[in-house]
């Protein structure tokens, strides 16, 4: 899938364990792993948002469009 989810790196500059954000939006850490894996398919504009909030981050900052062949060239290397 082209989107990259950078939630990972936004956590680690806000200092926040995955459960605490969890706990503090609102969604289960299960869920929340998903998202943070990019095995995810959606994201409900209102999580994103409350994440967002947490964070105090936008949302391009958590996610991040890479087109395919470029993908491909980066794994190659």
């Amino acid at each position: 899938m082209p989107i990259i989810v950078n939630l990972d790196v936004m956590l680690a500059k806000r200092k926040m364990r995955v459960s605490d954000l969890a706990e503090r939006v609102g969604v289960t850490l299960p869920n929340l792993s998903i998202l943070k894996t990019g095995k995810a398919k959606a994201i409900r504009f209102s999580t994103l948002e409350a994440i967002c909030d947490v964070l105090d981050c936008q949302p391009g900052d958590l996610l991040a469009y890479v087109p395919e062949e470029t993908k491909t060239v980066r794994e190659n290397d």
